[in-house]
């Protein structure tokens, strides 16, 4: 009997769980991928030069919102769900749909999807997405780049695009962001690492991108956006936790197993929570992770002018999904115009256009902060003629690309910064080395 299947993703871990269990299984057919969490991502078909001999015609990607029509029209048996930063509770809603309509549900193991590599890989995740990896990823680049080997970065998949175009992504310029045709959100990921000299590579089939980035790196780093597990087996599993939300380090999938297989812990932004909330998340990260280092970090927020910021009316542009999925109500924006007097925090939401309306009305929970969301050229567009029709002074943008590059801004705008900071002993350089050293062999060349 072959199994009828749908993978419920968002265009990342749905594709790479179909590479590496679905593809050439002919005890299933995939008879559909749903989509969720990104903006216009449904509606495609991922095509069948991808999807190999056993789908000639390739599978459509249809709304999550149609998972249950799918399930009973086509007598589905088996739902995979796929993809991350969820609660526990919305998983099992999804479980309970899959379950109602006659089908199994199944959440295929994070060990089983991983990839061996040939080179040592260095995995950066997190409990949820917004808790600092970017900063963190550039950090441990530094670090190992400072030994003498060559750093390659290979990042959680975000194809939004043409799928057939979006196999293998290398990006080491400017100009391969333009070719590509990236979004607001990829350029946010790509953009720092390129100016760090440190080539990225992202795409569908990471198989195929394993193979060219061991071609030209001593040591792979994993980003795994979206507080994914990672595609790789990492010889060292670094996680960051959000000490401004503490707990969810346990109520989220797949956080919590990026928590339970961690050999480092990373508690960010220990400068701006309190400290119960620290003490919170250092005592599950205890109980439930013994086995792990646990490291403070800050990423404290950096503007070149902050005297310019005192007594304005500031419109605050935080980084997307960190306020959307991610769930938080603010950002480094919102830190900044606190921190150095804005006598007021501008209300974008009666000047929201098209999807950014809709945005705000998906989640309501971000209140007068405006996400940059900017998933194609609409919604790019959207974002600028909300940003120029908000009566304000000063254009405070929190994003880890230059978003005066991507949008035009009529009002006077400041860039706010956010790098990785240890916060006390022991700092990341030190355990981090101590544990590849016991990969290499030998001590770092850096400390020989």
């Amino acid at each position: 009997m072959v199994e009828k299947v749908i993978i419920v993703g968002a265009a990342g871990r749905d594709f790479h769980n179909f590479n590496v269990y679905f593809k050439d299984n002919r005890r299933y057919r995939v008879i559909a991928f749903t989509a969720a969490q990104i903006p216009r991502i449904e509606g495609r078909l991922f095509p069948p030069e991808l999807a190999g001999e056993l789908y000639p015609v390739g599978i459509p990607i249809v709304p999550e919102e149609e998972m249950d029509h799918w399930i009973r029209e086509h007598r589905v048996d088996l739902v995979a769900f796929s993809y991350s930063d969820i609660s526990h509770v919305e998983v099992m809603h999804r479980a309970s749909i899959a379950m109602a309509g006659g089908a199994d549900f199944i959440l295929l193991g994070a060990t089983y999807t991983m990839l061996r590599a040939r080179k040592p890989v260095i995995a950066v995740c997190a409990v949820r997405t917004g808790c600092g990896k970017s900063q963190t990823t550039r950090k441990i680049s530094r670090i190992i780049g400072e030994t003498g080997r060559r750093v390659v970065v290979v990042r959680h998949p975000m194809p939004y695009g043409d799928l057939k175009q979006q196999v293998v992504q290398r990006f080491a310029g400017y100009e391969d962001l333009d070719r590509q045709h990236c979004t607001i959100e990829e350029r946010e990921e790509y953009e720092p690492l390129i100016d760090g000299g440190i080539v990225v590579y992202a795409g569908i089939d990471y198989g195929k991108i394993l193979a060219a980035a061991e071609q030209e790196a001593d040591v792979i780093i994993w980003d795994g956006g979206n507080n994914d597990t990672p595609f790789y087996h990492p010889d060292v599993h670094v996680v960051l936790f959000d000490p401004h939300r503490p707990g969810h380090e346990l109520l989220y999938y797949p956080g919590e197993t990026n928590l339970l297989m961690a050999d480092i812990a990373v508690i960010n932004k220990v400068d701006t929570a309190s400290a119960e909330n620290v003490s919170t998340v250092r005592q599950n990260i205890r109980r439930f992770a013994p086995q792990a280092r646990i490291v403070l970090a800050a990423s404290p927020p950096i503007v070149e002018r902050p005297e310019a910021i005192r007594g304005k009316r500031v419109l605050v542009v935080e980084d997307g999904p960190t306020l959307t999925h991610g769930g938080m109500p603010y950002g480094a924006a919102t830190l900044a115009a606190r921190r150095h007097g804005a006598s007021e925090i501008v209300d974008p939401r009666p000047c929201a256009v098209g999807s950014i309306r809709e945005t705000y009305s998906r989640y309501p929970h971000m209140g007068a902060k405006l996400p940059a969301m900017g998933y194609g050229e609409e919604q790019i567009r959207d974002l600028e003629r909300t940003v120029n029709a908000v009566d304000c002074d000063l254009i405070l943008f929190a994003t880890p690309v230059s978003l005066d590059r991507i949008i035009r801004m009529e009002k006077p705008a400041m860039r706010v910064r956010y790098e990785y900071q240890d916060h006390g002993s022991p700092l990341l350089e030190e355990v981090l080395l101590e544990k590849m050293d016991k990969k290499w062999g030998r001590p770092s060349p850096k400390y020989t």
